[in-house]
């Protein structure tokens, strides 16, 4: 019978998740001798039966029956010992897989370009980080655990069935292929039914999170039915995929213990009804019926292993799909040194993944070092998706940027970014203290007289005095424990520390009260100091000093110059200011 190409799949993802135990083989190797002493003990109590029975009832022995308890106890000592050792070795070389596998797909998820993150919630990534990768080393473990222990001690047991009748024992394996055959058609719904569940997993996570991170939106706008009905809408479709594999399961064991009992009948069908030179002694008999009972436990745990191995399979696709994802493009090779800040854009071309709409179209302009260049336009003229192209998150399609003359492909992605600061509309602060806030990013000895001159230029100390722990108050998630005028005079307190030559101010100030935006605007006229900005504005008000105003309307340059030259031409740029000079206006009476 041909092999399925999903059978070689779940072989070939097997296999390379078994490799991830390798380097502890050790300590595996411990644990397979110490499962090898389990399944000994486990037939010496079969064994054991015979001369119990013989000498110790039907032809009484008495040194032989003081020597029973001792025996037993050293029966029973030793499978103590060894079942402690193998359990232990083997849960030790499982959490290392887990460690292992979890480390190496949060460095490959922290190294992915942007446009992953475009296409996969954050929920799943993390349901994959926790969920998936428990799944795959139970597959590692548990899976090598029940196989390796109870196909030893199985074949301990049929050993010595073998040895006291080997004619009723071939009636016993003639079941064994059609067991063989029901955890063959098992295994393929298990698979399907075990990757069935880990997306429904991944869609509760997603859920879960947006209905907590958007609560304010949720009360605010009476949405909690949604949510609630989009939760148990992800929430059954789990309980469903997961009854299915439990159906399966289910009915694995049943079917095993049948065919078994079928075998065990006929064996002692055979055993009662023979007589004669062929017949077996009392001990014989008791001792084969003790072998066949003990050996359903280990068959009956090897018929649910492919349970764990199809869901270990399932999710090590899952894992490996992840660790497999090709880390973000960075072929260049150029280390920068003493960075100017001049920029050109020539040319360019962008449009996002697979869309048609094109982002970006023949876009050209540049800033000289120290020069203020401000982007201006209406929402998805593609502001955003210029600071984006800078930072090197995606590459132009077609044209070139270029930083110090050097295209920004051949510029090493570490030496490019270290070079450059950020601001956006958005800020994001970590769970942490607002003085490790500031410095994030830095390594080694942090300058305290640094720190206290950036706290100071963005204006920062102005409300960090009144907190009680100061620098070392946390901020919550992200930030939620302050307003959103101070988690931005953080952020631009972090660029300040950063003190890059070249600074983007994304929308930095666009959503916040007028108090807080002339504070913000005085700590960003400190960050911009002497240093090439990119300015990207929603309120132009903000940037009627800058050295030139770009003006974009659906990727393309439409217009450009000094705020009083676009309003002297009384084109898009005049309307539109004198459009946010009325809302002003009137939100003023």
């Amino acid at each position: 019978m041909s092999v399925s190409a999903t059978e070689r799949g779940s072989a070939q993802l097997y296999r390379r998740l078994v490799r991830h135990v390798l380097p502890y083989k050790g300590v595996f190797a411990v644990a397979v001798i110490a499962m090898i002493f389990t399944a000994l003990t486990d037939t010496s109590f079969a064994a054991m039966l015979k001369p119990i029975m013989d000498s110790g009832f039907v032809n009484p022995n008495q040194e032989f029956i003081v020597l029973i308890p001792w025996l037993l106890m050293g029966i029973v000592l030793l499978r103590a010992v060894s079942g402690f050792i193998a359990s232990y070795s083997m849960a030790w070389v499982g959490r290392r897989v887990v460690l292992d596998l979890r480390q190496f797909m949060f460095e490959r998820i922290v190294c992915l370009p942007s446009s992953f993150f475009d296409d996969h919630s954050s929920a799943t990534l993390v349901s994959k980080l926790l969920y998936d990768v428990e799944q795959a080393a139970s597959a590692t473990t548990d899976a090598i655990t029940l196989i390796t222990r109870d196909t030893l001690t199985a074949a301990a047991l049929l050993g010595w069935m073998i040895y006291l009748d080997w004619k009723m024992t071939i009636i016993f394996l003639l079941v064994a292929p059609l067991i063989g055959y029901g955890v063959k058609i098992a295994a393929v719904r298990f698979r399907n039914a075990s990757e069935r569940i880990q997306e429904s997993a991944g869609n509760i996570a997603h859920v879960a999170k947006e209905a907590i991170l958007g609560q304010r939106v949720v009360k605010t706008y009476g949405g909690q039915s949604t949510e609630i009905g989009k939760f148990q809408s992800a929430n059954k479709k789990n309980r469903q995929q997961t009854m299915k594999k439990a159906a399966v399961a289910a009915a694995m064991v049943p079917m095993v213990l049948l065919f078994i009992g079928i075998a065990i009948s006929a064996v002692m069908y055979i055993a009662v009804n023979r007589s004669g030179p062929g017949s077996v002694s009392a001990g014989t008999f008791v001792s084969y019926l003790g072998a066949i009972l003990m050996i359903m436990a280990p068959l009956k745990r090897l018929a649910k292993v492919n349970e764990k191995i199809q869901l270990g399979v399932a999710a090590a696709n899952s894992v490996f799909g992840l660790t497999d994802e090709p880390v973000e493009r960075d072929d260049g090779t150029i280390e920068l040194q003493g960075v100017r800040g001049d920029i050109q854009f020539s040319q360019v071309w962008f449009r996002y993944g697979h869309s048609e709409d094109q982002v970006l179209e023949n876009l050209s302009f540049e800033i000289k070092q120290g020069q203020t260049i401000a982007l201006v336009g209406p929402s998805g003229s593609g502001k955003s998706t210029v600071a984006s192209l800078l930072l090197g998150f995606y590459r132009p399609d077609r044209g070139e940027i270029r930083l110090d003359g050097n295209d920004l492909r051949h510029i090493a992605l570490h030496s490019l970014r270290s070079n450059l600061a950020v601001v956006t509309q958005d800020t994001f602060l970590f769970d942490d203290s607002i003085r490790n806030n500031i410095v994030y990013g830095c390594e080694g000895t942090i300058s305290e007289v640094r720190l206290q001159q950036a706290v100071a230029a963005a204006h920062v100390s102005e409300f960090v005095d009144r907190l009680p722990h100061g620098l070392d108050t946390r901020v919550g998630e992200q930030g939620i424990r302050l307003s959103g005028g101070q988690r931005q005079r953080i952020a631009i307190a972090r660029a300040l520390f950063k003190d890059a030559p070249v600074l983007v101010l994304d929308e930095a100030t666009s959503s916040l009260d007028s108090v807080s935006e002339r504070l913000v605007q005085k700590a960003t006229d400190n960050l911009m100091a002497e240093r090439s900005t990119l300015v990207i504005a929603h309120r132009l008000s903000t940037i009627e000093h800058a050295d030139r105003i770009l003006v974009l309307e659906r990727g393309r340059l439409i217009e450009a110059g000094r705020h009083q030259e676009l309003i002297a031409k009384n084109g898009p740029y005049a309307r539109l200011y004198r459009a946010q000079a009325r809302k002003r206006e009137r939100l003023a009476v």
